[in-house]
């Protein structure tokens, strides 16, 4: 039981941390399959383990260079954050589904639209806020904002793998301050049109 809901938090943490940026959850996931090489922190199943292989390594690693530079970038983020918006589910859904062996036992159908569910609303909150701060502070805020979207990626990405359950509560307190803050905004508007 204990194992299942550990399984959970993983993959609701590592499929989050896909939301805000698809390869360092991804890169830190092909690590933990590959390390230590006596026994890796991660057992990733078939298809999943090919993540652990060293081209998979070498292309994420150049991705999320690319990644990282871009997202720095006045007016590139906006275009980088349209081209994410494809990729970033994607990455939450190969997560969901291949982050523990616990996961494997659910239906791989329902664990991928878990993922894509998990990092697609996490990346669509995303989208709403980062032209707040563009709008607000003329572009200087960006790099800023990316920087921290950067480190809670890594932060929840290892807690999802060393403390997945504080990963996965994590992501449940995420989840309903965005259904309140959309409450909120929609009762704000709906005041202002009367």
């Amino acid at each position: 039981m204990i194992e299942a809901v550990a399984g959970i938090g993983t993959a609701f943490g590592l499929s989050g941390s896909a939301g805000l940026n698809a390869y360092i959850p991804l890169l830190i996931v092909a690590l933990a399959g590959r390390f230590p090489t006596s026994d890796p922190l991660i057992d990733l199943a078939s298809p999943y383990d090919l993540l652990s292989s060293w081209w998979v390594i070498g292309m994420l690693v150049i991705l999320l260079a690319i990644e990282m530079l871009v997202d720095k970038i006045p007016a590139v983020d906006s275009l980088n954050d349209g081209v994410q918006t494809f990729i970033r589910p994607v990455a939450g859904a190969i997560l969901f589904a291949g982050s523990t062996s616990a996961i494997n036992d659910m239906n791989p159908l329902l664990a991928v639209i878990a993922g894509v569910l998990v990092a697609g609303g996490v990346h669509a909150t995303k989208g709403v806020v980062r032209p707040v701060v563009t709008a607000s502070t003329a572009g200087t805020g960006n790099w800023a904002v990316s920087l921290t979207e950067d480190v809670v990626a890594v932060g929840m990405s290892l807690l999802a793998i060393f403390i997945p359950v504080l990963a996965g509560i994590l992501v449940i307190i995420f989840a309903i301050a965005i259904i309140l803050l959309i409450r909120r905004i929609r009762k704000r508007k709906q005041g202002m049109r009367i």
